[in-house]
Order: structure tokens, then sequence, then C-alpha cells
């Protein structure tokens, strides 16, 4: 049997956490995307006042002898005006593809349900790819249900400034 341990993330963790998320851009068909480096991970994970937070799991090495990072996941927490409390966010879940089938995707879920009821949160939300259906059966199997009646929108950097300093 695997032995997995959840554990907040660390500085030390900047690459680690690097490499998880060029793996998922990869997975995501979405290689170039990545324009973070060490050194915004550390400037924006590990500030004084961090806006986002996130969780490493790991498994025991075949020996006993360390701990091997599986995967992670990154999340925030923003608030329901209608609930009138804050909810988390979950913005990245990664599990290597070798350590898929272990148990590090749903362990890394329960923990983070478990921070959102530890916070008080009235919710608990994330976003899939609709082509990711391996991902979207994981998750229904967990209890999760897709939203579709909302649809996401997104300003990326260039559309933000041209919008903010429109005229109009």
């Amino acid at each position: 049997m695997t032995t997995l341990n959840i554990r907040t993330i660390t500085p030390q963790d900047a690459g680690v956490i690097l490499n998880f998320i060029t793996e998922l851009a990869v997975y995501e068909r979405e290689p170039d995307a990545v324009l973070a480096d060490e050194t915004h991970i550390q400037k924006t994970l590990f500030c004084d006042a961090p806006k986002a937070f996130g969780l490493i799991c790991e498994r025991q090495s075949d020996d006993g002898s360390e701990n091997v990072p599986i995967g992670f996941a990154i999340y925030f927490f923003n608030y329901s005006t209608w609930l009138g409390k804050h909810g988390l966010y979950l913005e990245d879940l990664y599990v290597t593809p070798e350590a898929r089938g272990l148990g590090a995707g749903k362990s890394l879920l329960k923990h983070l349900a478990q921070i959102a009821l530890d916070k008080d949160c009235g919710r608990y939300e994330w976003n899939v790819l609709r082509w990711n259906t391996p991902a979207i059966e994981f998750y229904e199997a967990c209890g999760a249900k897709p939203l579709s009646e909302w649809v996401g929108y997104r300003m990326d950097r260039e559309a933000m400034e041209a919008f903010a300093n429109s005229k109009d």
C-alpha cells in the first residue's frame, strides 16, 4: 500500500511547483503558456501576504528513505455575496502520470474540502476543460457537479490594459 502525505508548500518547493505547472500545461495542450519562473512563484506564494496557497502530495519512496512529490494543488479564497461567506477556489490540481491511481488526486481534493470546512467556506469550486473526460469523471465520482448555467470569462493582460485605458 502506498503511503501518501499532504503538506503545505514551502519556499523550497518553488522548483517542484514550477515543474508541476509545466507538466500540467503540457497535459492541457498549452506548453508555451507558462510564463512563471521560480522567482515569480517565490514572490507570489511565499510573500508576506500571499493571495494563493498550495499543497504538495508526496509518496514514500520504495526504500522508505524519502518522500517524493507526486502532485500539487494551488488554491485561493474568493467571496460569495449571496452566501455572505468565502469560498475556496481550486486553481490547479495535478498528479504526475506515473502516480495516477494511487489516490493522490482524491487525497488533495479531500484535504482542500477540509480546509474549506475549517474556514467556514460556503463553496468549493474549480474549472475543468470540456475535453478532459478523465478529470470530469473523477470529479463527478467525488460528488462534484458541473455548473452548466455559468460561462467563464477572462481578460488577459492585453485586454485588461486596453479596457482600463479605453476612453469610452
